[in-house]
């Protein structure tokens, strides 16, 4: 359920996730307890000491009172300790939890939301934001409790001396309350503007590393500096205004507070004067009385942290509430024969961009190799992506031996599914762990047999530990052939009925093309293969070519059958050959 807009159902949330640590934190709770207790008893040791001093002048005074500051500062200290340690303690595992479920999430969302939305705004959410959340859920809640504690067992104490006095000390309680209202919208809305703009930072900031090679090539230094300068600029603005509305918020709360102590002080002296209030009472009320403020003043301060947690788990649960994919049907398979139909698909992206594929059909048999080709932007990776469900098809169906994808389990339609793109993914691990990626049954044999067919072993062999030689990030320390054939060794290791080549070798060059082509010819042998490819010369030997153009099949056949039509696939050809 939603949260969007309501504090206290976020911070209820926010709570949600403390509750199985209830046990931890009422240690804690103990302990502002017990630190509160000790409020009072600084303040009756004030007393105690008025008393012995000057009226009854009691010389037990003189080691009692040493002895009892001792005592009372253990007992503060291991109730400030407790009240520290657990709320703490409950607050890392909450983060952790909270990242956790974030993360795990975003594996989970459709790649149509992940599209739209800026990677380094969904990192600041994983990282600052729940970073956040934790000084909602429990480290704020710490102060609240034990400064509300220990504001109300002196102000017990206070009515306890003399009640008269005490109505004196809560008459500044309502304009502090609607200080506190007024200091909290503020907070809320400030610390919005914070979090999208430390996610503007960590945005640019990681598109310069991703992009430094062009940035150098461009002499574009000072330009990313201008950008990030702007995004950081406004980031310090927005927390100058938090910065300076909590800043106001305590001299002005310490104000209204001093016109009730004054008034106290007043009132007190006139009776002292008159001999209606005893000297240490008065000495054990102005104690009190004095260390009601501070408390007071961190009750106000906890407001900024407090709605920064809770504008930070706003913005948390807006993506916990995204829903997932659809995990399909409860059809079960084990292994596909391979048999793929597209029947009269449609395809819209959301925003409004208009329709990417119209009332398209085409039927590809268990084993057939079938080129999908055409200019850029007709369609193709569009086309592919349909099979295992990146996407749902706005109209028809998508079918896999007979079946509707949709009716499959995904996990099940995807273990059907192997790909090797344009764009190799590598992770910071082993060449053998990339290899083996989630492929947690096989054996080593199995990984070194995978190793050898894509020729991964000839590169391998140079590296000092072999397999097991770590990777820089994504893999820049090897060619991009190199990294295609880790690629087509992690494909060939999962060993699918059916095979997604998305211009698997656009990005190399002819000799690396050529020697790639060949561990892809090995991939391609006895599976169901879809090839889409710019480059025409790579899909020459194709069972079956079909043509794309503006999301509708114009032509298909074999490349000598599409070259003999001269229709479009003629000239797309004629175009690359002349060039």
């Amino acid at each position: 359920m939603s949260t969007r807009g309501n504090p206290w159902a976020v911070y209820r949330r926010l709570l949600s996730y403390a509750r199985p640590h209830l046990g931890v934190y009422l240690l804690g709770v103990l302990g502002m307890m017990l630190y509160a207790a000790t409020e009072a008893g600084l303040a009756g040791l004030v007393k105690f000491f008025a008393r012995g001093t000057f009226l009854k002048h009691d010389p037990t005074v003189l080691w009692l009172i040493p002895v009892a500051v001792v005592g009372l500062f253990l007992l503060r200290g291991l109730g400030d300790f407790t009240s520290n340690y657990f709320p703490g303690w409950v607050g890392r595992r909450v983060i952790k939890q909270l990242r956790q479920e974030v993360f795990s999430h975003y594996l989970r969302l459709p790649t149509s939301f992940l599209d739209g939305q800026q990677s380094g705004h969904l990192l600041s959410k994983l990282t600052y934001n729940t970073e956040m959340v934790s000084a909602a859920a429990t480290n704020a809640s710490v102060s609240l409790i034990r400064d509300s504690l220990s504001v109300i067992v002196l102000l017990v104490y206070l009515f306890y001396l003399n009640w008269r006095l005490a109505f004196f000390c809560i008459a500044a309680a309502p304009p502090i309350g609607w200080l506190m209202q007024v200091a909290n919208r503020s907070f809320r809305r400030y610390s919005t503007r914070i979090q999208n703009s430390m996610g503007d930072i960590t945005r640019v900031a990681k598109e310069a590393i991703d992009a430094h090679r062009l940035i150098k090539i461009f002499n574009a230094e000072e330009h990313q500096s201008e950008r990030f300068e702007r995004v950081n600029e406004a980031n310090r603005a927005s927390n100058m205004k938090l910065v300076f509305a909590s800043a106001l918020s305590n001299p002005v709360v310490q104000l209204i507070t001093s016109f009730a102590l004054a008034g106290v002080l007043y009132v007190s002296e006139r009776q002292v004067f008159a001999h209606r209030l005893p000297i240490d009472v008065f000495f054990g009320f102005f104690a009190a009385a004095m260390m009601v403020p501070p408390h007071l003043r961190r009750l106000v301060n906890i407001s900024g942290p407090l709605q920064q947690g809770i504008a930070a788990g706003e913005s948390v649960f807006e993506i916990l509430d995204q829903a997932p994919e659809n995990r399909g049907g409860g059809l079960p398979i084990e292994r596909a024969r391979g048999e793929i139909e597209f029947r009269n698909v449609c395809f819209d992206y959301a925003g409004g961009k208009g329709p990417v594929l119209q009332d398209l059909s085409f039927r590809v048999q268990a084993g057939e190799t079938v080129a999908i080709v055409g200019r850029s932007g007709s369609g193709k990776t569009t086309l592919a992506s349909l099979l295992p469900r990146f996407y749902d098809v706005s109209g028809g169906a998508v079918l896999l031996d007979g079946h509707d994808v949709r009716e499959y389990r995904l996990e099940d339609l995807r273990a059907q599914v192997s790909l090797v793109s344009q764009e190799v993914v590598l992770f910071n691990d082993t060449i053998r762990n990339n290899i083996a990626f989630n492929a947690a049954g096989k054996t080593d044999a199995e990984i070194l047999e995978a190793a050898r067919a894509a020729n991964v072993i000839e590169f391998v062999a140079q590296q000092p530990l072999g397999l097991a030689s770590p990777l820089a990030d994504r893999g820049q320390n090897l060619s991009g052939g190199q990294r295609q054939r880790i690629s087509i060794a992690r494909a060939l290791l999962k060993d699918s009925p059916v095979l997604i080549l998305d211009e698997a070798t656009a990005a190399l060059d002819n000799e690396s093309e050529r020697r790639v082509q060949q561990e892809l010819a090995l991939l391609m042998r006895g599976r169901t293969t879809l090839v889409i490819a710019h480059r025409l010369s790579t899909v020459e030997n194709a069972d079956r070519i079909i043509v794309l153009d503006r999301g509708r099949i114009v032509e298909t056949g074999t490349h000598q059958q599409l070259l003999a039509a001269d229709g479009l696939y003629a000239a797309l050809h004629g175009m690359q050959f002349n060039a």
